[in-house]
């Protein structure tokens, strides 16, 4: 009988093990996290540097599924300096790269982001263009390094690395939990090797049946800088209109 009952947790070893996800199958998971048709929220946007001093903006924004395409816009309510200023994102399902736009009132035009620009940070956060985009699954090589907890849920650990060597970051290390597979946190090292800086999710809340990460907090490292995200007054499937999404609306505000 103790042979027969080695054997049967011998396989059950065996097959816990074999069941393991891998990294790509995690990540893929996360990223295929349904989110519903649309979204709108107010974003409130802290921004605090090395002396604790803060500067605070008021966004909404809306999402949208396009099919193949996601597309979301920000317009800036507050304060003044950057009041009417808006934010356009395009993201395909596809190996094809974000569009991404900027109104800038002052200059009274839309101007798209280059390629080139996708490293530069987004309106003083610690937030570059290119973490506002939609990472592609296949951009990256995954590999599942441990499990781990973090605020008492368990994750997966998994790290990626670019296969485009001239990416801004040399790889990132993602917490993702097990249960509903929302990411937890995000470490960013840069092309040195050295931790850049670490997103942590603060809370995430379930509303009409989606996850929605309502308050993170990205922390710079290095500059000892740090922006927070809470998000208000969040409705999913509400019918937003096609017509937010384009170059006019970005001109026209809210």
């Amino acid at each position: 009988m103790k042979v027969i009952k080695l054997m049967a947790l011998l396989l059950i070893v065996s097959i816990s093990a074999s069941a393991q996800m891998t990294g790509k199958q995690i990540v893929e998971k996360a990223y295929n996290l349904p989110s519903g048709e649309d979204v709108t929220s107010v974003l409130t946007m802290t921004l605090t540097n090395k002396s604790d001093q803060t500067r605070i903006r008021k966004i909404q924004q809306y999402s949208k599924e396009f099919g193949d395409v996601e597309k979301s816009v920000m317009f800036f309510l507050s304060p003044a300096d950057v009041k009417n200023t808006s934010f356009m994102n395009w993201s395909y399902d596809s190996d094809k790269s974000d569009d991404q736009w900027i109104y800038l009132p002052a200059l009274k035009r839309v101007k798209r982001i280059s390629s080139d620009s996708k490293s530069d940070y987004f309106m003083g956060s610690d937030f570059t263009y290119d973490d506002l985009g939609d990472r592609k699954l296949d951009a990256d090589n995954h590999k599942y390094i441990k499990e781990e907890a973090v605020d008492g849920h368990a994750c997966y650990v998994v790290e990626s690395i670019s296969k485009d060597e001239e990416y801004i970051y040399s790889k990132t290390i993602t917490w993702i939990r097990k249960d509903n597979f929302v990411g937890m946190k995000k470490e960013f090292y840069d092309e040195d090797g050295d931790l850049l800086k670490i997103l942590t999710i603060k809370k995430v809340e379930k509303i009409e049946g989606f996850w929605v990460i309502s308050h993170s907090e990205m922390k710079s490292i290095q500059k000892n800088h740090k922006t927070t995200i809470q998000l208000s007054n969040i409705k999913i499937n509400t019918g937003v209109s096609a017509s937010k999404f384009s170059e006019r609306m970005m001109t026209r505000g809210i």
